[in-house]
């Protein structure tokens, strides 16, 4: 059932308002998907049985920095990043169905910016994501991982940059395509591979020449290297980029593919599915 949203006459006068729209869509997508129990346990259980596996199967087979470090601690920010990748990508699969069930053909004819419609998806995905991956550090404290109120703000930033990031380039693929399956084959094809190449399974550094400049190049890679930079700032390798820098990458990241999403959003007219 298509969900309505009730835009206040002081909306429909003012063709160019995008903050109060775009709060509309941004909330829609919050009580969507909390409403949705399941989709919040396979976002969160998913990747903590991937790390729990992995880790205890690697244990101390993986040796970086001083060398004390195990596989389980390696592999946290990775899972966090798989977290937000989850969530940001098929909170973004809502695009589809929206487009399925017709609301989405409703909002386009409504007299609001284009613009609030792409801030709203994006920082509903965003939200939710951030949100779950900030849930996963409540595991830090199990594996000796505490950090300061600043640490835990750097955190917070580069969980939520990554989020904006990823939840604006599940908005553009969506946003072209008109069928869910198509959604997660173009996931399986890249979007996975682009988290697998993150330095998250394994260190940029011990990488072959060519697959180390790819994961240089992949945005992500500099967040989970800020992460990791700043959960385990003792074990950072030297050479290693700073997490002001790696912040300052997210946010050039996320400023492209928002444009990107904005300039989908504006050049593909939304026909209700066949």
């Amino acid at each position: 059932m298509a969900h309505a949203i009730s835009i206040p006459n002081a909306v429909i006068d003012q063709p160019t308002s995008v903050l109060l729209p775009a709060f509309s869509l941004w909330w829609r997508e919050m009580v969507r998907f909390y409403r949705q129990r399941s989709r919040v346990a396979g976002v969160i259980l998913s990747p903590l049985v991937f790390w729990i596996l992995l880790g205890a199967g690697f244990g101390r087979s993986l040796r970086t920095g001083s060398g004390s470090q195990n596989y389980l601690e390696y592999f946290f920010p990775g899972a966090l990043v798989m977290i937000v990748l989850f969530t940001s990508i098929f909170t973004m699969m809502s695009v589809i169905e929206d487009r399925k069930e017709g609301f989405l053909l409703s909002v386009m004819v409504a007299p609001i910016h284009r613009s609030a419609v792409v801030l709203g998806k994006v920082l509903g995905g965003t939200s939710l994501a951030t949100i779950q991956g900030l849930i996963f550090l409540v595991l830090a404290p199990v594996i000796g991982i505490h950090f300061s109120a600043t640490q835990f703000a750097m955190v917070v930033l580069l969980v939520s940059l990554m989020a904006f990031a990823l939840t604006a380039l599940g908005f553009c693929v969506a946003w072209v395509l008109d069928s869910a399956q198509a959604f997660h084959a173009i996931i399986n094809l890249f979007l996975i591979p682009l988290w697998m190449l993150s330095g998250a399974l394994f260190p940029v550094s011990g990488a072959s020449g060519w697959l180390r400049a790819v994961m240089q190049a992949n945005p992500l890679t500099y967040g989970v290297e800020g992460l990791r930079a700043t959960l385990f700032p003792g074990l950072v390798a030297a050479g290693s980029l700073s997490v002001a820098t790696s912040a300052e990458v997210l946010a050039g990241f996320c400023f492209v593919v928002f444009v990107a999403a904005y300039v989908v959003a504006n050049r593909r007219s939304t026909k209700p599915a066949a």
